[in-house]
């Protein structure tokens, strides 16, 4: 792309994060114009402007993902997949190793306890094999465990692993030769730059790219406070599909699939049971890639509406839409100045669509 230098540059700026990066694509049109408006937006924020990043250090990256054999994947593009472009929290780019064909199968998020039990893991390499084939592909995030297994039953029929490091990087250790397979014949995916290493608070951001490439999701073992139900509620939010595999109330490995089942996710003990809950989506519904990037005329926000948002945040997340009701402004004013405020560094965004002032 002729302009991915600066999209780059503007994913890789600090204060910019997914949500961010699509508004100022809204609003400006081109990553480029977005970048100059920057500052302005910053000072209006009441703070200085992001260091953006360097083009120089965007052009080494550039080589670097050539140089591994991957390339981007852009939010507004053809290739970027659709299902995950419907999230506000979409990854601008994606760095990709291997088959992108398999974006175009129905998606199964297979996942589960790291330290799963024998039957556990025996069982989600057989469920992966007999689910993956030429119309669906299985998902998961190369952990140890369940995810392993899931990649293993589906490595030869059709396999997604989402990592939370760099593409040139390998976690857990032991899964160098597996991850090297799925790059080869399956497909290899991360939001994240080579170089970059597995740190704990990138799992929580994979999990949500698991669960929106998937119509739905299902746990194999989970500990109440597991990572996959992390992503069972960020698929449930999504509207997705959430299915658990029951297990022995005397293990604690079973403990969180059966909350789940508690709560309402499907129980599931065969490929059959998963296929007859997935409900794949019309994509002919779907928005076109570049519809919500059309530029947006300016939606300048009065000093006056500033102080009236900034005096109702907190160091308490409070959602977006409560900011909207309570000042009763228009959205795209609220919108504004949240965006205003978190180029200055002051706002930080939670999930579920909730926002607060750093502390």
């Amino acid at each position: 792309m002729d302009d991915a230098v600066d999209r780059l540059r503007l994913i890789r700026s600090a204060h910019i994060g997914p949500v961010t990066y699509r508004q100022l694509i809204a609003r400006f049109g081109t990553a480029a114009h977005a970048l100059e408006a920057v500052p302005m937006l910053a000072a209006r924020g009441g703070g200085r402007a992001p260091v953006l990043a360097d083009p120089r250090a965007i052009e080494r990256e550039q080589a670097q993902v050539a140089k591994l054999g991957a390339r981007y994947l852009f939010l507004d593009t053809p290739d970027y997949p659709r299902l995950l472009a419907e999230l506000e929290n979409a990854p601008p780019a994606l760095i990709v190793r291997g088959d992108t064909a398999l974006f175009d199968r129905h998606g199964v998020a297979l996942v589960g306890a790291r330290n799963a039990s024998a039957a556990a893991i025996r069982f989600a390499r057989e469920l992966a094999h007999a689910l993956s084939g030429p119309d669906m592909a299985i998902i998961s995030g190369l952990a140890r465990g369940i995810d392993t297994a899931a990649h293993q039953g589906a490595i030869e029929r059709g396999t997604i692993a989402v990592i939370a490091c760099g593409i040139d990087m390998v976690f857990p250790p032991e899964n160098a030769a597996l991850q090297a397979r799925i790059a080869s014949e399956g497909l290899l995916v991360t939001e994240y730059p080579p170089g970059t290493e597995p740190l704990a608070r990138h799992f929580p951001q994979r999990n949500r790219i698991i669960a929106g490439l998937a119509l739905g999701t299902v746990v194999v073992e989970a500990a109440p406070k597991s990572g996959s139900l992390i992503t069972a509620r960020l698929a449930a939010e999504m509207g997705r599909e959430v299915m658990a595999v029951p297990g022995s109330p005397l293990d604690p490995r079973a403990q969180g699939c059966n909350l789940l089942i508690r709560d309402g996710a499907t129980l599931v003990q065969t490929a059959d049971d998963i296929r007859e809950q997935i409900r794949p989506i019309d994509t002919r519904m779907l928005r076109a890639p570049g519809d919500r990037y059309t530029a947006a005329p300016p939606a300048d926000a009065a000093d006056s509406d500033r102080r009236t948002i900034t005096a109702l945040l907190g160091p308490v997340p409070v959602p977006v839409d409560e900011l909207i009701r309570q000042t009763a402004l228009p959205p795209a004013i609220v919108q504004t100045v949240l965006l205003e405020l978190e180029l200055a560094g002051r706002l930080e965004r939670h999930a579920g669509g909730r926002v607060s002032l750093t502390t």
